[in-house]
Parts: C-alpha cells; structure tokens; sequence
C-alpha cells in the first residue's frame, strides 16, 4: 500500500488508469461475493484519495464514487456500510476547484432508501439507517457550499431528503443509545445542519416537505412532534428568514381551512411555536398578514360551529354536536392565544398599529364591516366573535405601556371601543372595561384595586402614581367627557353582575390615579352625584340590584377619591354617610349588596339625606385653592356624540327615514313650480310654519305607532322604490360609455341601433390630446 501511494504521489497522471484498474477488481468481487477483497480494494482507493491532493484526481474521484455506488447497490448491509463510510471520508475532502458535471442524483435517492429501512434484525436496520443519514450528511457537507450543485435544493432532491430525516427523528425507538449511534439524534444534528446552510431563495423549497410529511402522516393531531419540528427550524435557519417560515405555516393553514378542529388547532399552535421565536428578532412585513389570516379562520371556525349547530337534523345525536363545538372552541383558543401571544411580544409602536388592526375587524351594530362578513352567522356569531377579538385585544394590550394616553388610545381606537361598551351584553361591557385598565394603568396598580370594596386606608396599597402630563391633560379635555359618558351609561344595564360594577370601580379609580388634575376631580365628582341621582329618581326603570349596586360603586369610589386627594373635609363627610348606611342601610355598600342572600328593600328613601352624599358638603370640604367649586352645582348629562346610542326608539328612527325622503324627494309639480314675488314672499314669512311642521311630524309618529304593519311596509317600499327609480335616473345621465368609432348599440323601442361617432368629432379630454 505504501509503495502504490509513493508511485501515485510521484506520477500523478496515474491516477485514473489505477482507479480503473481498482473499480473493475472490486466490481468482479462483489459479484463473486469475495467481500475480503472488496475490503481492501475499498481501503486501498480510501487511502489514495486521501493522500493525492492534485489536480488529477478529477477522474480518480470517478472510479471511486462508481465504487461507492456498486456497494450501496449490492444490498449487503456491511457492503452498504462500508460505501457509505467511505463516501463520507470523500465528503470531508476540500476540493480546489469545483466539479462541473458531477451528481449526486443516485446517491440522495439511495441514502435516502437507507434511511427508511425495514430489515427483520433490529441492530442490522439501526445500522443501516444510521449510515444512510451519515450518506445523507456527506451529500450535504458536498453540495451545498458549491454554487454549481444548488441543483441539491431542487424540490425533487428536499422531497427525499427531509422525510428522510423526518422519520428517523419520528421514529425514536432507541432513545436510549447516545451519539451517533442512535438515528434520530443523528438525523436531528444533520436537519439542523441543513437548515443551517440554506439561503433565502431556498427557504420555500426546505420547508414545504416538513409540512407534507406532517400531512402524510397524520402529524398535526396530536402535534408535539410537529412543534418539536418547528422548533428546530426556527432555532436553525437564519433569523431573517424567519417571515418565509410564517408564511409557509400560514399557506398551509390556509389549505387545511376545511380540516377538522384537531388539525386546524394543531396547526395554529405550531405557529404560535414560530411567531414566540420568530418575534423575538425580525419578523419583517408579515405582521398584518399573520392577523388577518388568524382573523380570517376565527371567523371560519365560528361559522363551521354555529353552521354546524343550524344544520343538524334532530336524528343527529347532542354529544357528536357538542364535541364537534367544544373542538371549534380549541381552534378559536388557540387562535386567540396565538394573535395576543404574538401582539404581546412585538415593540410598542407595532403593537398600537396591530391593536388599531384588531379594532377595525370587531364588527359593530350600527358601522359598515367590510372585514369580516357577519350577515351570515348572525347575532349569536357576531357576538361571539366580538367577544373573541376582544379576547385577544385584552392580551395585546397587556403590559403596553404607552408615554402618553394620545398615542395608547387614538380617537380611532377609542370611539369603536366605546361603541362596543354600549352593547346590550354584560361579557362584552367587561371585556372592554379590562382593555381600558390595561392601556391606562402605566404603574401597575391595577391589582392592588381589584374588587369593589371600601378601602380603610388607601395609603396603605401603596400605589405608585406620576405628575400627570401636560398631553394627559389635553387628553382629558379632549376626551375626558367620553370617558365618563360610558361610564355612566355603563353603570345602569339592566343585565350588570358584580363584575361588570368592579371593573367599573377600578377604570374610575385608574382614571383618578394616571389621568386626575383638579379638574378632572371635580369631573369626576360630578359624574358620581349624577349616578347617585339617577339610582334615586330611577327615570329608567332599573332593578333594585341595579340601583343599590350603583350606589355601592359611589360609594367605594368617592371613599377612594376622598383618601386619593387628601382632604380632610371631604373624607369626614364620605366617613359619616358610609357609617349611616352602616346602621340604616347596609344594602347601599358594596359589602352586602353583592352578597348572594342580600336583603333588597323594595324602594329608596329619598327623603333620608343622611344616607346619600350631598353637592352642598361636597362644594363645601373642596372649598380650597385649585378646585373650581362652582362647577360641582352643574348637574353632570352625558354627551350624546356617539354614532351608536342604542337610546333612539325604533319609531323615532323610522320616523326619522321618512322625513328624509319625503324631504329629498319632491314631487314634479314642486319642481315645475313658476317662482314669482308671492312665492317669494311666503317663503320669507315663517310664521305659522314651526307649528305645520310639529302637526306634520306629530301625524306620522301616530301613523307609524299604530297603523298596521302591513300598510307601513308598503308605505316604505313604494318610497324605497321610488329612491331606486331615481337613483336609476342619474345613474343613467352620468355614467354613460365613452363614444367609440366603431359604434355604440342604443335600444329604442325595442329596436337595436348601432351609432358610429367619426374620430374627428369625438370630444377627448384636454390630457388625451397631443
């Protein structure tokens, strides 16, 4: 052996007439089966190839892999072995100058083959599958750092390759062997170092057979395999290719829509496995495209869930519909966990742009929702999704902290979020009332306010407040009053629970803590006496849970403000009225109306003045500098500028539609009208008319109260129809094709005409002429 590498060494030119020779001896033993010479003539080219550096080896290198592919072919497992040991050996070898026409075709589909073995003794397959990894490995370390064999990343080379690796990191029978002598830690370090090396462009190409894999064998349900996969690629490629990854997962889930539950949920939970890495470094533009698809299939499984429920025959059994409904929620969980986990760990000023997102998809009565359809899945569904995507608000917004109160609640933020606060649904009113806590509580406070209780001593929560702002302040003014204005409608829902009146004591004292100047106090003063007042005269018919519970809430708060600002004067007299609800009236504090067998009395004692908080003791105790006192007599009455008050009757909206037509729409004759001194002059004179108009308006809401349905729907229509015809009309004026050369078809009598305009008196815009 030595004296044929000296002679190898010193004539180089040799080297390919010895290989020749070597491969035709070999190729004739493995044949006759005489596998000890075979040994040696593999350890013979083995060591020629490790010695000769030279440029001649070019064709030496092609005798030898001829070799390696003999012995892989013989189907010997020692024989396979042997090959693909030596195969590797070659792998590790650095190359000068690249090979032009060398492949790797036979070798990726036969190592591959290797590595999906199946033989009947178990330590011969191990074996065998661990080399066919280490062949696998050797083909990588080979071709992917040569810019001439990126043919390695071609689909038709990935889609071998990686299920390959895939099942023997499934396929973990022997965890207990170490190193490289248990395939699938083996595979593991070679997936990893694959992925490792792979560039932009091929990005597509490496994961697109993970998934198939993972559809092919059923991998999504349970997915811990699947999430253990995703992992690895996350933690392996580069972190600027991570969106690829996203996109990838979320093309697939886009393609798995019609699923079941199981696989959709597995699905999301592995992108939520991507998007927790992934966040943490570049993300670059996918953001958006992850919430919307994630708010695409929200919507989808709401509809499969309720869709399901509706089309079900009565011969169908409940616990089917059930479980399928209780799967539809795992998916909607995930989702939800996925969207706020995501939002919750991108920067500050993505996470204001992905709540505005958010908000612009929760569907609102009363406001046009291009986003997500809900005319289809109905009142049951648009709540449900309302209360989901507010869900996930609540987690992306947890633990935002924002400098300034303008930019955490922008005016298009805040009024569809106040918008949802007027919904007749308790949920949804809670929902929005934890959104608020999270933006406004900046020190976290919040946890030290829970409960709706009164506070002995404030003090001692110790809670941590600032300066407030001079653009809090601006804020406040600017939309202080719709703050307030919710609040107080908020409080007098027939449908309120204990909760709904502890979130409501918590946003008050938030406000008082982050956003309160001497101001805002009285502001606050104001909106308490006004809620104790309407609990008093009771205009809306509330229940007597609903009265006492606001009472409670003013009380706990105007104890918290009192100890807030420190003035003694005014602690005394909240100290003395709460200390004669005590004695008198116990179900007037928070302590006993929420309690399950509270005694409620069947009316308020207005006259007992002792038991209420009065303006005058109030005015009186802030009596000192900085308190604009006089302002506290001003009854407070919340502002109506919300585009939804839910207040409107059903008739006076109607009533409202009709005068708008009957208004815009005047008769031919009105329009023919000869105008002259007399019409003039009656149109001058008013007199009289404010009282026609009264009559007239007083007519129809009488007529829409109680004349029969029937002839006010007909009514409707034929001004509905009368709307379109006109509408029709203009269309018809204004929109006209553009005159053409060769025609225009005109139908007049029911005959057609074709009209042809020559070019030279067509009329072209002045831009479209040179």
């Amino acid at each position: 052996m030595e004296k044929l590498t000296f002679y190898a060494v010193s004539a180089p030119e040799k080297l390919d007439r010895i290989g020749e020779y070597l491969a035709e001896r070999l190729s004739r033993d493995v044949v006759r089966h005489r596998y000890g010479y075979v040994v040696i003539a593999m350890e013979a080219l083995d060591q020629l190839l490790m010695a000769c550096h030279s440029q001649s080896i070019k064709p030496f290198v092609e005798s030898f892999l001829h070799m390696v592919a003999k012995l892989l072919e013989s189907g010997e497992p020692d024989l396979q072995v042997l090959g693909t040991n030596s195969f590797v050996k070659f792998a590790n070898i650095e190359e000068d100058t690249p090979s032009y026409h060398r492949r790797y075709d036979f070798f990726v589909s036969q190592f591959s083959a290797m590595c999906h073995s199946t033989h009947e003794d178990s330590e011969t397959r191990n074996r065998i599958r661990v080399a066919g990894i280490k062949g696998l490995q050797g083909v990588v370390r080979k071709t992917v750092n040569d810019e001439l064999q990126a043919i390695i990343w071609e689909p038709q080379h990935m889609d071998k390759l990686i299920p390959s690796m895939l099942f023997n990191m499934q396929d973990n029978e022997d965890s207990e062997r170490s190193g490289e002598e248990n395939p699938a830690s083996l595979a593991e370090s070679c997936f990893r170092e694959l992925l490792g090396r792979a560039a932009y462009g091929n990005m597509n190409n490496a994961v697109h057979p993970v998934l198939v894999h993972l559809d092919n064998h059923h991998l999504w349900d349970p997915n811990d395999f699947a999430v253990s996969c995703f992992r690895i690629i996350m933690y392996s490629i580069q972190a600027q290719h991570s969106h690829h990854v996203i996109q990838q997962v979320l093309s697939h889930l886009d393609t798995h829509s019609k699923n079941t539950p199981r696989v959709r949920a597995g699905i999301v939970q592995v992108l939520l496995e991507t998007v927790a890495i992934a966040a943490k470094g570049s993300i670059g533009p996918t953001v958006l495209e992850v919430f919307n698809t994630l708010l695409k299939h929200l919507r989808m499984s709401v509809d499969f869930e309720l869709g399901d429920g509706s089309r079900r025959n009565s011969a169908s059994s409940h616990s089917s519909t059930r479980t399928k409904e209780s799967e539809e929620r795992i998916v909607q969980n995930a989702i939800i966990q996925t969207i706020g986990f995501f939002g919750g760990n991108l920067p500050d000023y993505q996470r204001a742009e992905v709540m505005m997102f958010i908000m612009g998809k929760v569907p609102v009565y009363g406001t046009p929702c291009h986003t997500l359809d809900t005319v289809k899945i109905g009142h049951q569904g648009t709540k449900r999704i309302q209360a989901m995507l507010l869900s996930s608000l609540i987690m992306v917004t947890s633990g935002f902290k924002c400098k300034t109160m303008c930019a955490g609640l922008p005016v298009s933020f805040l009024e569809p979020l106040c918008s949802i606060s007027l919904m007749e649904d308790s949920e949804l009113r809670q929902l929005v009332l934890e959104i608020l806590h999270n933006i406004i509580d900046r020190h976290d406070n919040r946890a030290k306010l829970r409960g709706i209780r009164i506070i002995p001593n404030v003090a001692a929560l110790k809670i941590k407040r600032e300066k407030i702002s001079k653009q809090d302040v601006v804020f406040m003014k600017k939309h202080g009053q719709q703050l307030y204005r919710h609040i107080y409608l908020g409080c007098k829902e027939d449908d309120n629970v204990q909760k709904n009146f502890e979130l409501l004591f918590t946003a008050l004292a938030l406000i008082t803590i982050e956003l309160a100047n001497e101001e805002v106090v009285i502001d606050l003063m104001r909106l308490s006496i006004a809620l104790q007042d309407m609990a008093l005269v009771n205009e809306e018919n509330m229940p007597m849970f609903i009265r006492c519970g606001i009472m409670a809430l003013v009380a706990a708060y105007l104890n918290f403000l009192s100890q807030m600002i420190a003035n003694p004067p005014f602690c005394q007299h909240v100290s003395k009225v709460i200390e004669m609800r005590n004695l008198d009236a116990p179900h007037l504090l928070p302590e006993h109306v929420f309690r399950e067998k509270c005694v409620l009395p069947d009316s308020l004692d207005r006259d007992d003045v002792g038991l209420y908080f009065q303006t005058a003791d109030l005015a009186e105790a802030l009596s000192v500098p900085g308190y604009n006192v006089e302002r506290l007599a001003i009854p407070y009455i919340p502002q109506v500028t919300d585009r939804l008050s839910r207040r409107k009757s059903f008739v006076d909206t109607i009533s409202l539609q009709v005068d708008i037509l009957s208004n815009s729409l005047p008769d031919q004759s009105q329009l023919a009208e000869e105008i002259t001194f007399e019409t003039l002059k009656k149109a001058i004179d008013t007199t009289g008319l404010e009282e026609q108009e009264r009559e007239r308006r007083r007519q129809v809401m009488e007529k829409f109260q109680k004349a029969p349905f029937e002839e006010i729907a007909a009514h409707c229509e034929s001004k509905a129809s009368m709307l379109h015809d006109r509408l029709a009309q203009i269309f018809e004026l204004t929109i006209r094709p553009p005159p053409s050369p060769s025609g225009t078809v005109t139908v007049t009598s029911g005959h057609v005409q074709y009209q042809s305009v020559p070019v030279y008196e067509m009329k072209f815009p002045d831009l479209c002429v040179y």
